[in-house]
């Protein structure tokens, strides 16, 4: 499952492909559309929840609000049912989606991280990340990017930054399963299930607010 962008998507995976997935856009109800998309995926494939052996959560970057959902989520599961969650970067999720639309390397990933600014990363190939995500304003990378196809919604807010946009736009869970299960059938470590935010939560605590206590 991921919820570091505005998509809340969620696939079942059973080692070799996907077996169901669900996937909608919308970025302020990551808490309400997440566990009914689990619902449906595990309806379709006609499994029960305590068939799952294992999680894969994208772990962002994202916004701190909706990427939380997901990583909670997924303790909550891990927790329950007794079994191994492992965290992807998103980022390396929707590379590798890109790679199965086609895209060849090297070419950048850029999702939106609101405040006009986009969390990125440069890939050499579907599957190899050559840098850490980061988090900028698009004109501060175009010329760091230029000539690059760059995959991701952030690509098609900011044509002038980005021309050669890509698809998809939005990471899929499916893609973020494979990619683990990749992974891990390669002997490789994952990620632990921990927020990657790059950056200082939107909602912070007002300095300076008045106090008012009874007298």
């Amino acid at each position: 499952m991921d919820t570091a962008t505005p998509a809340v998507t969620v696939a079942l995976h059973d080692g070799a492909s996907v077996i169901a997935s669900s996937g909608q856009v919308d970025a302020r109800r990551h808490g309400e559309l997440l566990l009914p998309a689990v619902d449906r995926v595990l309806a379709e494939a006609g499994v029960k929840l305590d068939a799952v052996t294992g999680v894969v959560v994208g772990v962002g970057p994202g916004p701190y609000t909706g990427l939380r959902v997901g990583l909670v989520t997924a303790a909550t599961f891990g927790s329950a049912l007794a079994v191994p969650v492992h965290g992807i970067c998103t980022l390396d999720g929707l590379a590798y989606a890109a790679g199965q639309d086609g895209l060849e390397g090297p070419f950048a990933v850029a999702t939106d991280a609101r405040r006009k600014e986009v969390y990125w990363a440069r890939y050499e190939d579907a599957r190899t990340r050559t840098g850490d995500p980061a988090v900028d304003r698009p004109a501060d990378i175009a010329e760091a990017l230029a000539g690059l196809p760059v995959a991701g919604q952030g690509a098609v807010l900011y044509p002038e930054a980005f021309p050669d946009a890509r698809g998809p736009e939005h990471v899929a869970a499916g893609a973020l399963a494979a990619l683990a299960a990749e992974r891990l059938a390669a002997g490789q470590e994952l990620l632990e299930p921990q927020p990657l935010y790059l950056r200082r939560p939107d909602a912070q605590v007002p300095k300076n607010y008045k106090v008012v206590t009874p007298k």
